[in-house]
This record gives structure tokens, sequence and C-alpha cells, in this order.
């Protein structure tokens, strides 16, 4: 895409919701997206039909994505676009997913960039073939230099950065951050960020997020190994839980702090068993992300004008707000 196009002013992301509203469909089938966004839309799109693609990184089981997309459906649903969803956490094969979207040629792609120098070659392949690319979740250090049109998602070092001062505020000495995927370019930005501004000792243990009882045991072996241990800062909701287990089979006197959220999660902090969770709001990530190739073929508008990101988080969810947002945790959208 010829970054020379990028002279239209962008509409707030507040008045693009209310352009205009929208229809309905998704991978599996129109039904299933309009029955995923009920409530979320107030009409429906006289538009064009578009397709849109939207591939991520996901893991098998990581229900952090299982949000983003019915935010995505709910867009897809307003826009009369059709969403195809793919994902897969090898860089690789998720570049080959969005070498298949530009083989169906559909009129926008939505990519996550936890490994962003894997996919350069296939988003110039996308732009070449004149097919808008936006960003979202992952990837706000790297989504101009690819070419990018927009990127919705929040600064993974601040958020780190964030967490870090929060575990001065609540008086912790040695956290170890637990990543769950090594060379995810996001999930090491944020422990970089938490030991950037925690003023304790931050140790980092690295896991194989697609196996959770290896999970759960490789933190309970840290937990034992080092009593001194009083944070444990996971980097996604599932394995915020699954480190509860860890502390509690070590008999550890560690708390656990997290990103991410789920509605598991939400009941979590409710009880105490997790201290608090920093939220970027996957929902609106994927819902702006579709939104806003909509808008881009239907009236030339760059969130951010082109050349600043949508920010999405971070913000904190603790026991003083956590009963407002699992009211919308329950519903599968927080």
């Amino acid at each position: 895409m010829d970054r020379s196009r990028r002279i239209i002013p962008a509409l707030a992301v507040a008045a693009a919701a209310a352009l205009v509203l929208a229809g309905c469909s998704s991978s599996s089938g129109g039904k299933k997206a309009e029955e995923g966004a009920d409530g979320a839309s107030a009409g429906k799109a006289t538009t064009p039909r578009m397709t849109v693609a939207l591939v991520t990184h996901q893991a098998p089981g990581d229900t952090f994505w299982d949000i983003v997309r019915k935010g995505a459906e709910a867009a897809a649903a307003k826009d009369n676009i059709k969403l195809v969803y793919s994902a897969d956490p090898n860089a690789g094969n998720q570049a080959n997913l969005v070498q298949n979207a530009i083989d169906q040629k559909v009129d926008g792609i939505a990519v996550t960039l936890a490994k962003p120098d894997a996919l350069k070659s296939v988003i110039g392949k996308a732009e070449a073939a004149d097919i808008p690319v936006v960003g979202l979740n992952s990837g706000v250090s790297d989504w101009k230099d690819l070419g990018l049109l927009e990127f919705f998602g929040q600064d993974e070092t601040v958020a780190g950065e964030a967490l870090g001062k929060r575990l001065n505020e609540v008086g912790a000495k040695k956290a170890v951050c637990v990543i769950q995927e090594q060379g995810n370019i996001g999930l090491t930005q944020r422990c970089d960020g938490v030991k950037k501004t925690f003023s304790g000792t931050t140790e980092t243990l690295n896991v194989n997020g697609t196996d959770m009882p290896s999970v759960k045991s490789t933190i309970t072996a840290k937990l034992k190994q080092d009593s001194s241990l009083d944070y444990v800062v996971t980097l996604g909701a599932p394995f915020a839980l699954t480190a509860v287990q860890s502390v509690s089979e070590a008999g550890s006197q560690a708390k656990v702090a997290t990103f991410d959220l789920n509605k598991e999660l939400t009941s979590a902090i409710e009880r105490g068993d997790i201290q608090f969770a920093v939220d970027q709001q996957p929902y609106l990530q994927g819902y702006l992300a579709v939104d806003s190739l909509w808008l881009f073929k239907n009236n030339g508008n760059y969130s951010g004008g082109g050349e600043q990101p949508v920010l999405t988080g971070p913000a904190f969810v603790d026991k003083s707000n956590v009963e407002r947002i699992a009211e919308f945790a329950a519903k599968g959208t927080r």
C-alpha cells in the first residue's frame, strides 16, 4: 500500500462507530456472527458486501482470542462483512494463512504481529495486491515499518511498566514473569517493562504455553526452589489461573497478578486468588480492526491518521472495579 495515500484525516473512534450500521457473517456462517453480536449493533450497512480475513497467532486453548473474535464478529455483523478467521501460533504458518487470504482476493486483512519479521514479506505481497492491511494486538513497535494502515492494541512496554509500578505500590520484593511463548515480541516487552519500573528483583521464566500441565509443574518447581518469590506475574488469564494452583501446590506465600482477562479470572479476582489484572480490551481490538477496514474502503478513513496507533489499554482490574467488569466478562466480551 502506497503510504503517500495516508493524507485523509482520521475520524475519532466514537464517530467511526456512528457512521453507517451493518450486516453479518463469520467464517462459520452469518447466523453465528449475528448471535455473537446481539445487542452490539443498531442496524445494518447497505454498502457492498466485503470479505475480511482476521489472521492471529492464537494458540489452541487460549481463550483470549475468543474475545478478540467476538469483537471482530460484532463489527462484521454491523458492516455487511464476511469475516474469515484463521490462526496459528507458528509464525511461518501464520504467514501462510495471510498468503491464503491474498490468494482468495479478500478486501482487507487484519493481522497480529507477534513475530513481525516472519510476516514482513507476505504483508508486502498483500500491499502489492492492493489489499489494505491493519494490525492488532501485537506489533505496536513494528506496524508502521511494515507499511500497515493502522494499529489497534496496547503498548506492551507501557503496560509492563504500569504493572511494575503497581508491584511497588503493593510492596512486592521479588517477582517472576512467566512467558508462555518464547520469541513473542509483545510478551517479551511486557516482562521488560515490568523490570524497568519494578524496584525489586524480577526474573523471567519461560514455559510451554501449549502444554498447561507443563506450565503448572514448571511454575510449581520455581516456587519450591525459591521461597523468596512473593509475586508471580503471568501474561494471560489461563496461565494466571494455573499459577494459582502452582502457588497452592508449592506451599508458597506468593501472590499472582496477570495481564488479560476472562470470566474465570474476574471471579478469581473477586475471591482474592488473583490480586489484579492489566486489561487491554481484546474485544475492542477485534472490533476496531475489522471496522477500520470498512471505514477505509467506504470513506477513506485512517484511525490515528495512519501515523499513531489506537491504544486500547492498559487499564487495571482489581477488587475495586471487578464487579462491573465481571458483568461483561460473563458475556465473553471482556
